[in-house]
């Protein structure tokens, strides 16, 4: 039995599991970034493959939103977990479009996908450490600020209620002097 998700919506980008991932296992993230994929592609009409990494086992390598890809496999692969298999249909407007990519693949071609997320990784330069260290470097500065703002602000509200209680002291001293002063010519 296979789950099938139709991730656009629109039928554009439909995924059906055909293995599923260990439920502890990896998924792309804005941590890891990098995926490795082991797939298979062919046309929908005819069933001829066009491209494969299976001959020669290799993996495919990218980073998931940089357009790198076409639009089908930034939608589903993002999906995934490492060890998963999906097949995965794009229709035109989510793959090579009216243009198609000659020779292999015709324009206006639905194709089918069948996809191993092999792995996902940092980006190069960083480790999944580092990454997750200056996240939390940056939660804890936006912290740190949030509460020196909200003391500042508690400041200023302590200084606004002196300085209303102070004003309201002097208006009370002048308002007493006016009332004496008063009472004083009327005698």
């Amino acid at each position: 039995m296979s789950d099938t998700i139709d991730l656009t919506g629109n039928g554009g980008v439909v995924k059906t599991i055909v293995r599923h991932a260990k439920a502890n296992a990896n998924a792309p993230t804005d941590d890891l970034p990098l995926v490795d994929v082991h797939y298979e592609g062919t046309l929908a009409e005819s069933g001829e493959v066009f491209d494969s990494t299976r001959e020669d086992n290799t993996v495919f390598s990218f980073e998931l939103g940089k357009g790198s890809v076409i639009q089908a496999w930034e939608i589903a692969v993002k999906t995934m977990k490492v060890g998963e298999v999906a097949k995965i249909t794009c229709k035109p407007e989510y793959a090579y479009g009216s243009a198609g990519s000659p020779p292999d693949i015709p324009p206006d071609a639905t194709l089918i996908f069948e996809v191993e997320l092999v792995a996902c990784k940092p980006r190069k330069g960083s480790s999944l450490g580092s990454v997750s260290e200056e996240r939390a470097r940056l939660e804890e500065l936006k912290r740190q600020r949030e509460a020196t703002a909200a003391l500042k602000e508690e400041e200023k509200k302590k200084r606004d209620e002196a300085k209303a209680a102070a004003a309201a002291r002097i208006q009370a001293k002048l308002e007493s002097k006016k009332g004496g002063k008063g009472k004083n010519k009327a005698k």
